[in-house]
Order: structure tokens, then sequence, then C-alpha cells
């Protein structure tokens, strides 16, 4: 047939086809299928699946298939990955999707960062890591060996655990290696905090003491309280510290010479935990870089302004309740921000610029959990068996971990929270070193770990 006879008849025929119905188009094609040849079929085959298979990732601009990826929930974009190189390669390089997965497992986003690929990189390491958190493989244990006596003082920081004991002396341990830096003399031991040059301890015998690390020697001794003193803060920078007795009272003390500055009343209780810090936010009674005093008993938190004047008036006092069976747990979280604390109806949250009460948690069972520590994204909290981790977001327990048998102690000075950083968010690098640590019956020390990835 003539090229031009062709093509009229190709025509006639393409405009007989459009008239007809679905039914018997379907019908013309399987006739017409029915006559080919193997040369027609594959150029049918071949045909089709340029027609029906459509690349839309490799035909769309790249903005409007990152667009589209934003739909899609990452275990699907990791599916997707394997369809082509060409899709790995542009599904990798959406950063956003890759940096919501991650904020979304509680993952913090440095947006400094350039590469287009390290994003799905570091969502794959973080989806591992909440994977052992969820199936208790996250974390390993170890031991403290050194002590004779009882271990009831425990303060942490930079990777060295300070201990110290009724055997009269207090030791520094690297966690890392678990191997003894220092230890000194001491008195019995009820509160430890420590710098590189120094460490500052309350004691059982109503006095705190100064003591320096190369030389073991007690450079100030400060007498003043009637009772154990069971929490001690301090500040280089103010040249004051603050003890919390079972006096009832909070003392502040020239940190330099050992001079009683004042002393603060009005707890009704064993004070058992002190903070001095730095305000954040900015209300009618403080403003940010203000140095602000929480001092805790049984049933109440006293705030008081002691970076104006060492006659400081109580700012506020806060409670939880005032039926007097139900008592706070003495480990107390303050950031300048926010203050934390736990009791048996909760996990407290108050705003530090208004003092009101922002939420109040409550797991299941929450009448035997206390707070360790407080982040933006997690809470570590722990009971008589575990040690569990808390999202905020849904205020879910995410994982837990089983503690031995630790010796119990109503004031709770006796354990303590590691690494705090990774609780406003992991990010790859910060869930290394100390989650927690306690004291055991046998004097040791034991040990709560991040595994390596």
């Amino acid at each position: 047939m003539e090229k031009k006879d062709f093509e009229a008849w190709l025509d006639n025929i393409s405009v007989a086809f459009l008239s007809l119905t679905d039914l018997q188009k379907n019908e013309t094609l399987d006739h017409l299928i029915s006559l080919s040849g193997a040369v027609q079929l594959r150029h049918l085959s071949n045909n089709l699946e340029i027609l029906l298979k459509r690349d839309f990732l490799k035909l769309l601009p790249l903005e409007l298939s990152f667009y589209l990826l934003k739909w899609l929930d990452p275990q699907t974009l990791l599916t997707c990955c394997l369809v082509s190189k060409q899709w790995n390669k542009v599904i990798s390089a959406c950063t956003e999707v890759w940096q919501t997965a991650c904020k979304n497992l509680g993952w913090q986003i440095d947006d400094s960062v350039q590469d287009p690929l390290h994003w799905k990189k570091v969502y794959l390491k973080a989806i591992l890591r909440m994977k052992q958190l969820k199936d208790h493989e996250a974390f390993e244990t170890s031991s403290l060996i050194g002590h004779s006596a009882r271990v009831y003082a425990l303060y942490y920081k930079d990777g060295l655990l300070c201990t110290g004991s009724d055997d009269l002396s207090a030791k520094l341990w690297d966690v890392s290696t678990g191997q003894c830096i220092y230890g000194i003399q001491t008195h019995t031991c009820a509160a430890v905090k420590f710098d590189e040059q120094k460490l500052v301890t309350g004691s059982f015998d109503n006095t705190v003491a100064c003591w320096e690390w190369s030389s073991g020697a007690k450079t100030q001794h400060f007498r003043g309280h009637t009772g154990a003193v069971f929490s001690v803060d301090y500040n280089d920078e103010l040249d004051i510290l603050v003890s919390g007795s079972a006096d009832f009272t909070v003392k502040v003390w020239a940190l330099s010479t050992g001079t009683c500055l004042n002393t603060l009343t009005g707890h009704t209780e064993w004070v058992t935990k002190v903070v001095l810090q730095k305000c954040k936010v900015k209300s009618l009674m403080h403003s940010p870089g203000d140095y602000i005093l929480l001092s805790a008993d049984k049933y109440e938190i006293k705030i008081w302004p002691i970076g104006r004047e060492i006659n400081c008036k109580c700012l506020r006092t806060l409670s939880v309740s005032e039926d007097r069976s139900i008592s706070l747990q003495p480990r107390l979280h303050f950031d300048g921000k926010y203050i934390v604390c736990s009791s048996a109806l909760g996990l407290y949250q108050w705003d530090f610029a208004s003092y009101d009460i922002l939420r109040v948690i409550k797991p299941p069972d929450f009448s035997n959990v206390s707070l360790l520590g407080f982040g933006e994204i997690f809470a570590l909290l722990f009971d008589n068996r575990y040690l569990y981790i808390m999202d905020l977001r849904t205020e879910k327990l995410i994982s837990r971990w089983p503690l031995p048998e630790y010796r119990k102690s109503k004031r709770g000075s006796s354990f303590l929270a590691g690494e705090m950083s990774w609780l406003n968010g992991l990010n790859g690098q910060n869930d290394t070193g100390l989650v927690f640590a306690t004291s055991m019956p046998d004097h040791s020390i034991h040990l709560v770990l991040w595994k390596e990835h």
C-alpha cells in the first residue's frame, strides 16, 4: 500500500476507532493482537512500558520530587531507595524529609550541615539506636569497687564520678576506664560536688568541708549547722557556697573564707536539695543572669534571689499538695527556665517566669517512679526495678532497663543521672558514657552506660 493511501486508511480507521465504546475498543485491540506476529508484539511491549511506567522522579523537577516525597513515611522512602540508583540518589538528597524523620525520633538537627546525603545516614543511625532502646539493648553495666563502707554521696561531671563514703574517704573515678584517679581521706559524706581543683563535701557530722584533690588537704571547714548536711552547691564567680541541712535551714557561706553570710529559714522539714543556678527568663521578680537558689524539703520548694543580696527574702514557695501524705522526691531539676520535681501525684513542671504549673505527667504506676533527669525531649526516671526513658512529647515510656537490688535511701542521694545533654535530643555523638549510677549494699557502685552503636 502506498504511503499516501496508508495514511488515508489510517485516518479513517482512527475516526472509526474513536467512535467505539471502551468494550468495542478492547475487542478491536484483542483482535489486532491476535493477528500480530513477533515483530509487532515486541514493538507493542516496548512502547507500552514507556507509556505505562513513567518514572516521575526522573521526569519531574527536583523541587517537585522533594515535595511529593515529603508525603511518604521514612520506611516507605527506604524501600523506594531500592527501585533504582536514580531514585536512591534523589531520595537520599531530600534533606527536609530526613531531618523531619530524625526530629520525630527525638534527634537534634544541625542546620549548618550542608551535605545533602548526610541526613539519611543520620536517620539510619537514629532508627537503629531507637530500636535498641525499645528492645532493651542500648545499655551495658559495670561496677566500681574500692570503698569499704556505705557509699552515700555521688556526683557526676564530664566523665568523672565522685563518690563519698562512710569509710571516711572520697574517690574520683574515670567512668570510661573504671580507674580511681584520686582518693582522699575526708569525713562521712552525705553530699559531694567537685571541679578540677577541689572537692566540697557535706557531712553527717553537721559540717561542710573543701578539699584539694592533688594533696588531699582540707582547705576550708564550714561549721554552723546543727544537723547533717544533705546537699551542697557552690559558685566560684559569686564566691558563695550553699548547704541544706537536717536542721531545716539553708546556709549561705563565703566559699573562700568559710564565713557564714546568712541562714535561710522557713523550711519545716530536712532540706535535702539545694541548687544554685543562673536565671534564663524575665519576670517581675528576676531577670536573665540573676543567680537563683532553690531549696527543697519533703513538701516544699523555696526560691531565693541569692545573687542580688545576701539577706534575701524567699520569692516563692512551691508545693504539689497540702496533703502531708504526699511528699516530694529529693531530686530536683532546675535549668533556669523550668523547675521539675516528682511526687506520688506525678511529675510536676513549673514555668520559672510565672511560677505556674505547666503540666503534670502521670505515667502508669507513677507512685513509685522518681525523677533523675529532665530535658526538652526526654526524661530519665527510675523505680525499684527499672530505669525508664520517657518521650516528653507523647508522655510515653519508650524504654526501660533492669536495675539490681540497689541500696535504698529515703533521701535519694545514692543514685544519680550521668550525661544529660541527650535529654534535649540525641545527635549520634551524645549517646555515650554514663547514664545512671547507684550505690550497692556491698559498697560498690553500679553503673549503667550507653553501649556503642
